[in-house]
């Protein structure tokens, strides 16, 4: 019988699966992948660097130009130099995206009420320290 450290990792996994999958369901009607509505709901509050998006997804800065590209190439971010060193980027919404992004927050609510509906309120901040901790071992290996 695997013990809980095992189960919990096996658990984690499905459910990550599981939320992507509803995730790029519900917006692959907009035409976007979970990971894309992820990348603009983070630039909706100014323009920022592909690198910082990048640490914020969880994602390398390779994962991260091909996303942006894409985006871009949707019309929804610009490509804009950095204020402060003009060899580098930073990518901030087009009208597009600004007009796409009321529908973006609602589905990653839903799927986030979807999940979260059979957890009792009162343990869901212990695991959210555990989901922390082990998003943070993850980043170090």
């Amino acid at each position: 019988m695997p013990g809980p450290r095992l189960v919990l990792t096996s658990l984690v996994t499905q459910v990550a699966r599981g939320v992507r999958t509803a995730l790029d369901q519900r917006f692959g009607e907009l035409g976007l992948t979970s990971q894309q509505a992820g990348v603009l709901l983070h630039v909706s509050g100014g323009t920022t660097s592909p690198r910082k998006l990048a640490d914020l997804l969880g994602t390398d800065t390779a994962g991260m130009t091909r996303l942006v590209d894409r985006l871009v190439e949707k019309g929804y971010l610009d490509r804009l130099p950095a204020a402060d060193d003009r060899r580098t980027i930073t990518v901030g919404l087009t009208s597009a995206g600004r007009k796409i992004l009321p529908a973006i927050k609602p589905i990653f609510d839903e799927v986030a009420d979807t999940i979260t509906a059979d957890v009792p309120a009162e343990v869901l901040p212990d695991v959210l320290k555990a989901l922390e901790a082990m998003r943070a071992a993850v980043r170090i290996s």
